[in-house]
């Protein structure tokens, strides 16, 4: 019997056709070990706008949060590289979460979260925001698959690969921690 592979969502938070967020993510998508299918999630532009009062009956949802939430409890895990907007999580991505906080996809799922950034701090606001939001939804978030990437454009070359030694050896490690993650989830 074939065994079946355990699925990593990746979700960016740019809608940036060229983001360094999306060719950031594609690379980590590309470490992942053998029995691991990473898959990039590509609806966040599509889900309307959160209200609680459209957030009913699963047969009455928006056809892209319905959507969302099937890619969700379908992966083994997750891994989230946003950007930080004004110090923040950028709205779409925020967006996203407020449609799966009452619904519990993120429960006890095994996420990595990436910010990348051109500042010199990686983006570690956005990071710090996202993490609390995650954890408040009950992801796990191991202290190893978190990390802000400062000078993300000098990172990554026009091929999209990760061209900085010291990032490669982080992410190597994001990689290592949310499998083991996996492992024991």
């Amino acid at each position: 019997m074939e065994q079946r592979s355990l699925v990593i969502l990746g979700i960016s938070g740019s809608l940036r056709k060229q983001s360094s967020n999306t060719r950031l993510l594609s690379f980590v998508g590309g470490m992942m070990p053998a029995g691991m299918e990473f898959r990039m999630y590509q609806g966040l532009a599509d889900l309307p706008h959160f209200s609680p009062d459209l957030d009913g009956d699963e047969g009455q949802l928006h056809g892209a949060v319905r959507e969302w939430r099937e890619e969700l409890r379908a992966a083994n895990a997750i891994v989230i590289c946003t950007p930080e907007y004004a110090r923040g999580v950028p709205g779409s991505l925020k967006n996203a979460l407020d449609w799966v906080v009452s619904s519990s996809e993120f429960m006890n799922m095994p996420t990595a979260v990436i910010s990348a950034s051109p500042h010199p701090d990686g983006g570690a606001a956005v990071l710090q925001s996202l993490t609390l939001t995650l954890k408040m939804m009950s992801a796990v978030i191991p202290d190893e698959a978190s990390l802000a990437v400062p000078f993300v454009s000098k990172m990554i070359g026009p091929d999209g690969n990760v061209t900085d030694t010291n990032t490669l050896s982080s992410l190597l490690n994001l990689v290592q921690a949310l499998s083991q993650a996996i492992k024991g989830h």
